[in-house]
């Protein structure tokens, strides 16, 4: 039997940040590379949401770089941290509201692919798809495969790298599967973090 699978519109990420990002966990993160897909499954995610969270990017105000944030939803922000990690993010909401999810870790091929920068790399995701339309089902896209995650299937948790947010670092907006069962793909080495 064939799998359902259907690219996340529009207004799937034009939706409240929160509601986003704990319901992305489980779905898959698509990228297709010389016309052949690569297909990791989701599972862990953070939020930032707005210009009031510390923690997003968007709090120290409108920029060359998070321009992408105050615009449409379901296009990809993708920057580089500590000169050599990037990491993918979907703008949510509505336009001027800049809110995104960062994608944390996905599993990919039965293993754990564990942090922004290395899903970023196993991926080959870099700037050049920063502004990128993520609904469209092109290079780099979001698909609903119809697998259900059970109730209580994902944990709530701090977000990571972002103590200098004071009391937004301890917002429970870091979502992850409880049941993750690939091994990991590497040692980690430093906490990724921050942004969105």
């Amino acid at each position: 039997m064939k799998k359902q699978r259907s690219v996340l519109p529009r207004s799937y990420f034009d939706r409240p940040t929160l509601t986003v990002a704990r319901s992305l966990v489980g779905k898959y993160l698509i990228r297709c590379i010389d016309g052949r897909e690569i297909a990791g499954k989701i599972v862990e995610v953070e939020a930032y949401v707005g210009s009031q969270d510390k923690a997003c990017h968007a709090s120290k105000g409108r920029t060359q770089r998070t321009e992408v944030m105050f615009g449409p939803a379901g296009v990809a922000y993708v920057y580089l941290i500590y000169g050599m990690y990037h990491c993918l993010n979907v703008v949510t909401e509505r336009e001027e509201f800049p809110s995104a999810v960062l994608i944390r870790a996905i599993e990919l091929e039965g293993k754990l692919i564990d942090g922004p920068g290395r899903l970023c790399r196993a991926l080959q995701i870099d700037r050049r798809l920063n502004r990128v339309d993520l609904t469209t089902g092109e290079s780099l896209w979001f698909e609903d495969r119809g697998e259900l995650v059970r109730k209580g299937g994902v944990g709530a948790y701090p977000r990571i790298g972002v103590d200098y947010a004071d009391t937004w670092a301890k917002k429970l907006w870091r979502f992850r599967l409880r049941a993750v069962t690939a091994p990991t793909g590497a040692r980690r080495t430093k906490q990724q973090g921050g942004a969105g």
